[in-house]
């Protein structure tokens, strides 16, 4: 597998960027809170005699090492994502541990991976981003051997997530600029509505679709707070371009926004996340 992205995607522009250094900044604050969702992958992998694993959207490569790890040696496990920081990260810290997981700087929507290669496909919080959703399972759908499993974790809507919007709530008043979210873009919630995902992954070709929802507790230390919300989110890509007086008085109001999560040396919220199940079927010549 070589290493290949579409370089006008407004999406490799985005992770490439500040974005994606802000992830390998926040590596470990994210790793702890997302944590107990990693471990449902891991489960997810070692319930069945999965031995080619292909995590989508793998940033900074926990699951991939992680699912790695679990399954062993004999196991073959590929992570994939447009972020070249965020790879360059994940090799370092495969490298450090022995890991034989493997990690391409690649558009799962476009990559030609090999025919029927996965017996499972996962991802925690990597498949909301592509522009053609079809084309991007499809595609995944035929690196797929027949009766491979699809296990994904994508964020319900952001009425189920209100510690996720608290930035924006809170900033919008003092940023102008700030975007709105639009229903179905890519982006954080764009898995929203389940209808549409079921949808979504019977055009691509997948099978014995189910999808269920799950409420996990998430928890950073209280003292990356600050760093938690100008790192990460759209509150934290308009904080670039303002002034400093005007980024102190966002995090000034911000901040105190944050207070009902707060516990102790503790920020705790609750993520509200799909569960995504689907099957590759049998493929049929077109002759059957």
């Amino acid at each position: 597998m070589t290493s290949t992205y579409d370089a006008n995607d407004e999406q490799a522009r985005l992770w490439n960027g500040p974005s994606g250094q802000s992830w390998v900044e926040a590596q470990a604050l994210l790793d702890r809170a997302f944590r107990p969702f990693e471990d449902r992958l891991v489960e997810a992998a070692s319930t069945g005699p999965h031995r080619r694993v292909l995590d989508i959207g793998c940033g900074t490569g926990s699951t991939t090492l992680a699912v790695a790890r679990r399954l062993g040696a004999a196991s073959r496990c590929v992570g994939v994502d447009i972020s070249e920081p965020m790879l360059a990260l994940a090799r370092t810290r495969g490298a450090h541990e022995g890991s034989p997981a493997e990690f391409i700087r690649a558009d799962a929507q476009t990559y030609p991976f090999e025919a029927g290669i996965f017996d499972l496909v996962v991802s925690r919080f990597g498949v909301m981003f592509f522009d053609d959703p079809v084309r991007a399972f499809a595609n995944v759908r035929r690196a797929s051997a027949n009766g491979a499993e699809l296990r994904c974790i994508a964020w319900r809507s952001a009425a189920d997530n209100p510690f996720m919007t608290t930035a924006e709530r809170a900033a919008a008043p003092l940023l102008p600029a700030l975007p709105a979210r639009q229903p179905d873009a890519p982006g954080q919630f764009a898995f929203a509505n389940p209808t549409r995902v079921h949808g979504l992954l019977a055009e691509s070709g997948w099978s014995g679709i189910d999808i269920q929802p799950i409420d996990l507790e998430c928890a950073f230390p209280a003292e990356a707070l600050t760093s938690y919300f100008t790192r990460l989110g759209p509150v934290a890509r308009v904080l670039q371009e303002v002034d400093d007086e005007t980024r102190a008085r966002v995090i000034d109001v911000v901040r105190p926004a944050f207070d009902a999560y707060v516990h102790g040396d503790e920020v705790r919220f609750t993520a509200a996340c799909w569960m995504v199940g689907a099957s590759a079927g049998v493929r049929r010549n077109a002759t059957d």
